[in-house]
């Protein structure tokens, strides 16, 4: 009886170690998180004189690419390009004081960003403005599966995080669209020579 118990015993030790074993591979394999935890910033919005909330995800993209016109060529590129996406989430607000927002919720956006995966692409500093656009990108298997925008100013801080296949080369399209904000110009780095 006593045999039988061991062998039991060690047939479920065999057991979980070649499920841990075959997990392992399987967990340093996964892609990393392009969805950002953003906080809830709703008790800013009695203070705040302007404020946007976007929550799109996959069916609602969906949904605002069939009013798109496919007969208007930017309006196509446009969808084209939101049809890879599985979410556009942008928080904005605007204040009358400045830094009338918390700077802790903004860092710990930042901090979220220093994940595996996730890299700087653009940053702009004006300390005459005391303003600073970040852009980040979350790629897996090197390719861009998420971005994310922090714009903060005295008044007005703005949050983007756009999961899903972006090509990077079109994003500009989306700017003033889905929320998106139109970039600063020395985000979008030195102009293209003309062909």
């Amino acid at each position: 009886m006593r045999e039988r118990a061991m062998k039991s015993l060690l047939q479920r030790i065999a057991l979980t170690w070649l499920c841990v074993v075959a997990c392992v591979p399987a967990l340093a394999a996964a892609p990393p998180s392009a969805r950002l935890l953003l906080p809830d910033f709703s008790a800013l919005g009695s203070a705040a004189t302007d404020s946007v909330a976007i929550t799109l995800d996959a069916p609602l993209l969906n949904i605002a690419a069939k009013f798109l016109d496919s007969a208007d060529p930017e309006q196509r590129s446009v969808r084209d390009l939101i049809g890879g996406l599985q979410g556009i989430y942008v928080k904005s607000y605007t204040f009358n004081k400045p830094f009338a927002y918390p700077s802790t919720d903004v860092d710990a956006i930042r901090k979220q960003l220093r994940a595996p995966g996730w890299q700087q692409i653009v940053q702009v500093r004006s300390g005459e403005k005391q303003s600073a656009v970040d852009i980040f990108v979350c790629l897996a298997h090197e390719k861009p599966i998420g971005l994310a925008i922090i714009a903060t100013e005295p008044r007005q801080f703005t949050i983007v995080n756009i999961v899903g296949a972006i090509d990077l080369d079109k994003l500009h399209q989306l700017e003033g669209r889905f929320g998106v904000p139109k970039l600063p110009d020395e985000a979008k780095g030195p102009p293209h020579a003309a062909e």
